[in-house]
């Protein structure tokens, strides 16, 4: 966030709008290792004699999730600067 765009949020509403960020951040860093670990779940899935369709198709569901949580993370990242905006 700019210098400018802090001149308009009080220091209790910077704090808040920052550990709102802090606690999402955390979410999304556990739905992340969850997803993680799916992925290593499916690379022992993989290990074993499936053809690579098959695991391809296995694969695509954890990237799915992967990258949703990648969005809605630079989502939720925008949002405390879009109600600083909001304020001015």
């Amino acid at each position: 966030m700019a210098g400018k765009e802090q001149k308009g949020l009080t220091r209790a509403e910077f704090l808040e709008i920052l550990l709102i960020q802090s606690k999402e951040k955390r979410r999304l860093e556990k739905k992340i290792r969850k997803a993680g670990k799916k992925l290593e779940d499916r690379r022992i899935v993989a290990a074993e004699p499936d053809s690579v369709a098959e695991t391809a198709l296995k694969l695509n569901g954890i990237f799915k999730a992967v990258q949703e949580a990648a969005d809605q993370y630079l989502e939720n990242a925008k949002q405390p600067q879009d109600k600083a905006e909001i304020k001015k």
